[in-house]
């Protein structure tokens, strides 16, 4: 069954705050990795707020299920879930990155509660995952685990180690998506390093694989009921995103992969970011 209208509006309002936070928060801590956190945040949204059983008033909740960002820089987007979600103050988001702070450019998971992992140094959060998923299966629990990678991370070559791992022992209780923006830090994944076909590289490493709008919220629902429910095969779904998705300025723009703004560029972004809910509630019709 797809996502009711009444769900659809509840999630496109959610990815639309968010997105207001990510800004806000890139503003305190006088920079961020603005640009992946935006592409990222509506799979974070689509898990956080509708798939995942969490429980933020007890963060080691023992049967909860597993998340795993590896493109870590994209900690800033994941802050603001967790602050809005209650697993830390919202004021703590006013210390970002700042000295003395708990929350770091890349989230630690022995100081923030609801942090699972720590990551950061790319190509290591899918073999994390992957622990995590037979963990389940040795303590005969029911968890799932999902787990975000960026694609310019996929130029390591640990993360085909893990997908090979991952399908040698039919880790199906692990999902796997890829946030593909087609940009990293230095320019675009294509011209840095050549990743297509892409996602015939994941079937041929035994992946039952999708390849989606990561920004619609339809298409994130169907993709994920239909890993959820797959026996036979590990999925990976490939979400087609924008770098910098909402902000007019940013999109595709590999050079706001990490950026510095001040209040004027924060009060550029915000009216875009208006300007693009509006757009996006219209065509979905949320």
């Amino acid at each position: 069954m797809g996502l009711s209208k009444e769900e659809l509006a509840r999630l496109e309002t959610k990815a639309h705050d968010l997105r207001h936070s990510i800004v806000n928060t890139v503003l305190f801590a006088g920079s961020g990795h603005i640009g992946g956190a935006l592409s990222a945040l509506d799979i974070m949204v689509m898990l956080y707020y509708h798939f995942m059983n969490h429980k933020p008033g007890d963060p080691h909740w023992e049967d909860r299920d597993r998340f795993v960002l590896s493109k870590g820089h994209a900690g800033i987007g994941f802050a603001s879930i967790l602050a809005d979600l209650g697993y830390i103050e919202k004021e703590q988001l006013k210390t970002f990155n700042l000295t003395g702070s708990k929350l770091g450019i890349h989230l630690d998971s022995n100081r923030i509660p609801g942090v699972d992992a720590s990551t950061g140094s790319l190509g290591h959060g899918l073999s994390i995952a992957l622990g995590m998923a037979l963990a389940a299966r040795q303590l005969k629990k029911n968890y799932r685990t999902f787990c975000i990678l960026g694609d310019g991370e996929c130029d390591e070559g640990s993360v085909w180690e893990a997908a090979m791992a991952i399908s040698h022992f039919g880790a199906t209780n692990l999902v796997t998506f890829i946030d593909r923006n087609q940009y990293m830090i230095d320019g675009n994944t294509e011209e840095v390093m050549k990743l297509e076909p892409f996602a015939e590289k994941w079937r041929a490493f035994g992946f039952d694989t999708l390849i989606i709008n990561g920004h619609s919220f339809n298409e994130l629902h169907t993709a994920i009921e239909h890993a959820l429910v797959a026996s036979e095969k590990p999925v990976a779904i490939v979400c087609n995103t924008v770098k910098g998705c909402g902000v007019n300025f940013m999109e595709g723009n590999y050079k706001w992969h990490y950026g510095a703004i001040n209040e004027d560029v924060a009060e550029q972004c915000h009216r875009s970011l208006d300007q693009y809910y509006e757009k996006r509630v219209q065509e979905k019709g949320a």
